[in-house]
């Protein structure tokens, strides 16, 4: 886990009197945070990512399959999320405005060109990822980047938005982003070094990942205007080994930038 970012299989030990009741929630909720980062996971593997005993893990496995959230997989030992784990989140209606017109636009695009896309937004100094079509693309790395924090400065999706962003804004989160602690917002201290990529990047109208970041992939974003504001940012990803740039920009930055268009037009 890198330096600064919360681990979001930790589980809270301020409270060491807390009723036992609660850990068994706080354990419940780690469990499944860890099953929805791949989509067959083990015993062993569940247990190096929790920290929680595996008698524990096996009782709340149990309790997952009787009430439908979970299945064995096809060997011993595995276990995946079934569909039941969607009626967990029926009751959270604010999706943001952008995700919600965004949605349907990014996924008829992944359908028709396979790669995954994401949506993403501001949250302070980084983009967040609030939408993704991998579980609709059969060519992802990644079981899921839903909340996932991307750097202004090194990612795509990042780049996009601070590059489009108006420069009072620009100025203010690149700010931020130089006391981050994360290795990849270092780029951020050479002042020179970051105007000129997000100038050459407002000149060719996207933006791309810092090949030093993930190179065994690479993604191409634009940013989503709400008038003159950034409101988002949507990107594709796909696999370095499979296209250069050169090649993806040819094929897919007119139908990124026609489906920013199009978003932009609803908000």
């Amino acid at each position: 886990m890198p330096k600064g970012l919360p681990d979001p299989f930790a589980i809270p030990s301020s409270m060491p009197d807390r009723d036992s009741s609660i850990r068994a929630v706080e354990r419940a909720i780690v469990l499944l945070r860890a099953l929805n980062q791949l989509p067959v996971s083990t015993l062993d593997g569940l247990h190096q990512l929790t920290s929680l005993p595996k008698p524990t893990l096996v009782r709340l496995l149990r309790t997952f399959e009787e009430l439908g959230l979970v299945a064995r997989g096809g060997r011993p030992g595995e276990y995946r999320l079934l569909d039941g784990v969607n009626a967990l989140n029926s009751g959270y209606h604010h999706v943001p405005r952008v995700v919600e017109v965004a949605a349907p636009l990014v996924r008829e695009l992944t359908e028709r060109i396979k790669w995954p896309i994401a949506v993403a937004m501001l949250d302070v100094d980084a983009l967040v990822v609030r939408y993704s079509t991998i579980p609709y693309s059969p060519l992802s790395l990644l079981h899921s980047s839903i909340n996932m924090r991307l750097s202004l400065v090194s990612r795509a999706l990042g780049r996009a938005y601070l590059a489009f962003c108006s420069r009072e804004e620009q100025a203010m989160l690149l700010e931020l982003v130089r006391q981050s602690p994360h290795p990849e917002d270092q780029i951020a201290q050479d002042r020179g070094a970051v105007l000129a990529m997000l100038e050459q990047t407002r000149a060719r109208g996207y933006a791309l990942r810092d090949g030093a970041v993930r190179p065994v992939s690479g993604t191409i974003a634009v940013p989503v205007m709400a008038k003159e504001f950034v409101a988002a940012s949507i990107g594709i990803t796909w696999f370095s080994s499979a296209l250069s740039v050169e090649q993806i920009v040819d094929r897919h930055l007119d139908q990124l930038l026609d489906v920013s268009r199009k978003i932009s037009e609803q908000l």
